[in-house]
């Protein structure tokens, strides 16, 4: 049997499913073949069998990197349901704790440790990692190494020590947000120069998003929440005052909800988190400390009731819905108010270069929210993806603005970023095409230019709108390590050739509004199946606070749903389930089956 052979094998009997996605076979193929990998995949994409996979067929350990205490929890947490030996290493863990976990470490017998990037760069955890033999070292949330990261963390910088030490070791670097330039210093940093790059669609299909106006932000918080009733949501906010009334506010409406941030006290934050891992608590309203640790699956929707300060966390923020594929909801409440207090914050640093770096970034996130089409698309763009068509899945695809051609003024447009020589940004530009007479035109000779002043009859918004629909569409690309200049992609000549036209939504100035909710896509799961996948779920959350454990980590909710929909009663079948391997089989099979044929014969025929 060929490695790979191996790994499907794994795939299917150890997690429980019957075909690898997006590029995860070829990730691990490049590792079982001894070498190094960089790997972008979406949240939720399956990051982690790329180095789970190769830790049970290679020898030696593998040493997983990872931020956050809770994220190595819950992952150990799972592992250990699908019987792979796996442990964490870190300051949460008595001292006998600690001694048993490095015991399995020097005998062998573990296939995975997590361990923070603090903890594994000591002197004296390398010295003992020297003597163990070492499959594998994944460094997770890649893009903390990163000054251009939205998560930059100082302390993954010494990470790049670890293939001097460690030459003969394959690494695999993993992130599901890294634009170009994140991409680009996580593997100067790692020395990753030799990896194998991997850069799978950033597309999650399941998640609709949405942006509307924010006018009276805790009424449209309430009405979006009443489409999931019973469902696990998070709300972030800006503030830890807003978190705080927010949430008092959704248990006075009746909800179960409850604040997260940093300044709570360690025991209320871990009681929290843990309350709603369990299911005990509905809601989370956080500040952005909270989530990176959190692998919870069954999370419907993500609300943004402040503006994100850029789009790479947005992404990642909103990523934390649908992780287990099934159709979910990303939510942003979007007003200037929020925009002025983001960049106020910003600017309070004393570091220009950062100032400089976050402008940029909050600036391409207005842009997002201010788009009035594909969101998806746009979203997909600026991590350098150009899908041919719209999503069909977004508010601006199921309730768009009038279509304009705009092809003319996107040829200027274009003539104007070309003839000024593709070194400026949008705000300089307009002001050639508007013919402004300002002494920088004047002196850099623009003034004479066959482009200026031939967008005089637009005002500046309408130009803006242009400009970032071209961005947008994929015809122009806006480089934020160089101050924001503009330079044409090859997708533009045909344009400015004329030999295709430029259709984009009207401009509006007041973009959204919270008109009449449109029919939501519904769970696969056929409505006849309800009540069992109910009573499922309620077994599910019983064994798990026997178990101590997350439900979503005994079963996923679409595993639940595939159970409601297919209805094993033997081995064999509750085996055909989604996530279900030998050792989930072993431990529940028998009772989520008795519970099903319970159903089936109590169910009117």
């Amino acid at each position: 049997m060929s490695k790979i052979d191996g790994a499907k094998e794994i795939l299917k009997k150890v997690f429980g499913y019957d075909e690898f996605r997006l590029s995860q076979e070829d990730v691990i193929q490049t590792i079982l073949d001894g070498k190094s990998a960089f790997a972008l995949m979406p949240t939720g994409g399956g990051k982690s069998l790329i180095f789970q996979i190769p830790a049970l067929l290679l020898e030696g350990v593998c040493i997983c990197v990872s931020p956050l205490i809770s994220l190595m929890k819950d992952q150990v947490d799972a592992l250990t349901e699908a019987g792979i030996a796996a442990e964490f290493f870190n300051s949460s863990q008595k001292l006998s704790e600690k001694r048993n976990v490095l015991s399995d470490l020097k005998n062998g017998s573990l296939d995975i440790l997590y361990v923070a990037p603090e903890r594994l760069m000591m002197d004296d955890f390398l010295e003992l990692l020297s003597g163990i033999k070492i499959c594998l070292f994944a460094i997770d949330e890649a893009h903390c190494i990163s000054t251009w990261g939205h998560d930059f963390r100082p302390e993954y910088v010494k990470l790049g020590r670890l293939r001097r030490l460690f030459p003969d070791v394959p690494f695999v670097a993993l992130t599901a947000t890294a634009d170009i330039h994140t991409r680009r210093d996580i593997i100067d940093r790692l020395h990753l120069d030799d990896a194998e790059v991997f850069i799978s669609s950033f597309d999650r299909p399941n998640i609709r998003y949405r942006v509307i106006s924010k006018y009276h932000p805790i009424e449209q918080l309430v009405q979006f929440i009443r489409h999931y009733p019973n469902e696990s949501g998070i709300v972030y906010a800006l503030s830890r005052a807003k978190v705080e009334e927010t949430a008092a506010k959704l248990v006075n409406f009746g909800y179960s909800a409850a604040p997260y941030h940093a300044g709570l006290s360690s025991s209320q934050r871990q009681y929290v988190q843990d309350e709603f891992l369990k299911d005990n608590v509905k809601i989370i309203v956080a500040t952005v400390a909270f989530g990176m640790g959190i692998d919870k699956s069954n999370v419907r929707y993500v609300v943004h009731f402040d503006m994100p300060a850029n789009i790479e966390g947005y992404y990642q923020e909103t990523g934390r819905a649908g992780r287990d594929g099934l159709p979910s909801e990303a939510l942003l409440l979007f007003g200037y108010g929020d925009v002025n207090i983001a960049r106020s914050l910003i600017e309070k640093s004393d570091n220009s270069e950062q100032i400089r770096i976050k402008t940029s970034k909050l600036n391409l996130m207005v842009a997002y929210a201010e788009n009035t089409s594909c969101r998806r698309r746009s979203l997909l763009n600026y991590f350098g993806e150009n899908p041919e068509h719209d999503c069909g899945n977004c508010d601006n695809c199921l309730d768009p603005v009038a279509t304009i051609d705009a092809t003319e003024d996107a040829r200027k447009a274009l003539s104007c970023v070309y003839r000024t020589g593709q070194s400026y940004g949008i705000t300089y530009l307009i002001s050639v095409l508007r013919g402004a007479h300002t002494a920088q035109i004047s002196q850099r000779g623009h003034d004479q230019l066959s482009v200026f002043g031939i967008g005089q009859n637009r005002p500046e918004l309408y130009w803006q709108h242009i400009f970032r629909q071209l961005i947008h569409h994929g015809f122009l690309f806006q480089d934020i390590s160089r101050y924001n200049i503009l330079t044409l992609l090859e997708t533009a000549r045909p344009l400015l050739k004329g030999e295709i036209t430029f259709l984009i939504p009207e401009y509006r100035e007041k973009t959204f509004s919270s008109k009449k909710e449109k029919s939501r896509k519904k769970s696969p799961l056929p409505a006849a199946s309800d009540s069992l996948f109910d009573k499922l779920r309620i077994l599910r959350k019983d064994i798990a606070a026997q178990a101590g454990k997350p439900p979503f980590v005994i079963f996923s909710d679409m595993s639940l749903h595939d159970m409601a929909r297919k209805r094993p009663v033997t081995n064999e079948e509750f085996l055909d389930i989604y996530g279900v391997g030998q050792a989930k089989l072993s431990k529940y099979g028998r009772e989520f089956m008795d519970l099903i044929r319970i159903h089936c014969n109590e169910e009117p025929e």
